[in-house]
This record gives C-alpha cells, structure tokens and sequence, in this order.
C-alpha cells in the first residue's frame, strides 16, 4: 500500500482531543503534502503552519503555538484540493489514527508574542494587506520544534 507524507494543522488543543480519541478527525480533513502542483515538502509544511495559524484564530484560549502534525496516509485516502493559492491543500478523507502520525512540528513557547500577532494579521494578509502579511512571516521565521510521537502526550500536559 502506497502512502503520502501529509501535513495536517492543528493545535495543542486539538491534539489533546485526538490523543485522547485515538485519532485525528473524523474525516475529510485538510491537509497539505507533496503534489503535482508543489514538490517541495517544506512548502507543504509552511502551508499547514500558516492553516495553523487560522485554527489559532478560531479557538482564542490555545496556546499561541503553530502545530503541524505530519501523517503517512494511504494514498488512496488523499485527495487534491488546491484553491486559494495554496498548491499543496489536499483532502484526506477519513480520520487519521494516531498510529498513522509520523511526528509533530510545534513553535516554541518563545514564539507566543509572534505568532498572537500573526493569528490577528491572517485575515489582513489573505485579503493581500502587505503590512499583515510581514506580521505573518514574523511568525513564520520561528522555526518549528520536531517531536516524535512519544512526546506529544507531553506537548500537551
């Protein structure tokens, strides 16, 4: 069975509810990965940060950290969805296990102040405000922390 490297936005929140739940969904949920239209796995990862930062805005008591939990998804199970200028967006049609998480990219506490600003800015800079969009790659230029999945039970304590 072939498999995809999907990237899937969250919040420490929500991986709390899927560690609890055994699984992340249920399905569809929107994701990003490697596609005809974008190659580059970064990309894809970058695209999931800033989606992050979007489900940020909609839950205002997480903690003001991106997450991006990296998946291997059958591929059957993943589907295109490019729109709004994001090559990468896909679809993945079921709930993802928890078995199926490869790892977790998370901001640093440090990155709080950054990426509070972002959260606010995301509106301003979809609709093209240039000064929002500098406030959004303030919190881009955070990297992202790796954690295996061992660890996300400690991420969100």
């Amino acid at each position: 069975m072939r498999t995809m490297r999907v990237f899937l936005p969250s919040t420490l929140p929500a991986v709390a509810l899927a560690l609890q739940a055994g699984h992340v969904g249920p399905g569809p949920l929107p994701g990003f990965a490697v596609t005809p239209a974008l190659r580059e796995e970064y990309a894809a990862l970058t695209e999931a940060a800033r989606a992050s930062l979007r489900m940020l805005a909609g839950n205002p008591a997480a903690p003001s950290r991106r997450v991006v939990l990296a998946a291997e998804i059958p591929a059957e199970q993943v589907k295109p969805d490019p729109r709004d200028g994001e090559p990468a967006r896909v679809v993945i049609t079921q709930a993802v296990q928890v078995k199926d998480l490869a790892a977790a990219h998370v901001d640093a506490p440090e990155a709080g102040a950054d990426v509070r600003s972002a959260v606010a800015a995301v509106p301003a800079a979809d609709a093209g405000d240039e000064d929002a969009r500098f406030t959004v790659d303030g919190a881009e230029g955070h990297e992202l922390g790796w954690y295996a999945t061992q660890e996300l039970s400690y991420l969100v304590e």
